[in-house]
C-alpha cells in the first residue's frame, strides 16, 4: 500500500486547505511509527514500514501541487507496485469542510495535483481519499482560498477528517476497500455552523 498525500512543501503552506494530504501522511507516520525522510536526490519525502503485517509506504511530493505526478514512476519502482496500489489523499472543494469520501477512479475535478498524477498514471485505477474544504463565497480564481488557512470551525472539522481518513486507510490492512469506503462515505463528523 502506497499512501501519497498531496500538498505544497514549506512552512508557509503547512496549515493551508491545500495541504490536507500532507497532514494525513504525517498522521499516519505518527500512528505507525514510520519515519518520514527526504530521499537523496529525490523530490519527495518517503517512509516505509509494516502495520499489522502489511507493508506501507508514505509519500509527500516536494514538487509543489501542480507537478505531484512527477514522483509517480520513481515511487512505483521503489515500492515495487502498480498504480492500483496507490491511495492518493487530497482536498476537495465540492465537499463541505471535514466531509470524507473514498472512490477509485474518476476525473480530476479541477484539482491540479490529481491532474498531474493522472498524466503519469493513465490507468486511473488508484484510490482517492477526498477531504472536504468547501468552496469560497465567491467565483473565479480559487488560488487564495485553497492556499489560505481555514477559520476555527473549518479547521476543527478538517482536523477530525484527517484523523478519520488516516484511521480508515490503516483499516484497509484488515478490511476490504468496499467495507472501508461504505463506512467512510457515511461518516457525519462535522460541526455545523449556525444556519447550515
Amino acid at each position: 500500500m502506497v499512501v501519497l498525500g498531496l500538498g505544497n512543501p514549506g512552512d508557509e503552506y503547512a496549515d493551508t486547505r491545500h495541504n490536507c494530504g500532507f497532514k494525513v501522511v504525517d498522521y499516519l507516520g505518527e500512528k505507525t511509527g514510520i519515519e518520514l525522510k527526504k530521499k537523496f536526490f529525490k523530490k519527495y519525502i518517503y517512509g516505509k514500514g509494516v502495520f499489522k503485517g502489511k507493508e506501507i509506504f508514505l509519500v509527500k511530493p516536494l514538487t509543489f501541487m501542480n507537478a505531484s505526478g512527477n514522483v509517480i514512476r520513481d515511487v512505483l519502482k521503489a515500492a515495487d507496485c502498480t498504480t492500483k496500489d496507490i491511495i492518493v489523499v487530497c482536498d476537495n472543494m465540492d465537499l463541505f469542510p471535514g466531509v470524507l469520501r473514498i472512490k477509485r477512479g474518476g476525473g480530476d475535478a479541477g484539482h491540479n495535483g490529481l491532474k498531474s498524477i493522472m498524466t503519469f498514471a493513465p490507468a486511473n485505477d488508484f484510490l482517492r481519499v477526498y477531504i472536504g474544504i468547501g468552496r469560497p463565497p465567491y467565483s473565479g480564481d480559487v488560488s487564495n482560498y485553497v492556499l489560505g488557512v481555514p477559520d476555527k470551525i473549518d479547521r476543527e472539522n478538517i482536523a477530525k477528517a484527517v484523523e478519520k481518513a488516516g484511521d480508515g486507510i490503516l483499516s484497509l490492512t484488515g478490511r476490504t476497500v468496499e467495507q472501508v469506503t461504505n463506512e467512510i462515505n457515511s461518516i457525519k463528523n462535522i460541526s455545523q455552523r449556525p444556519g447550515d
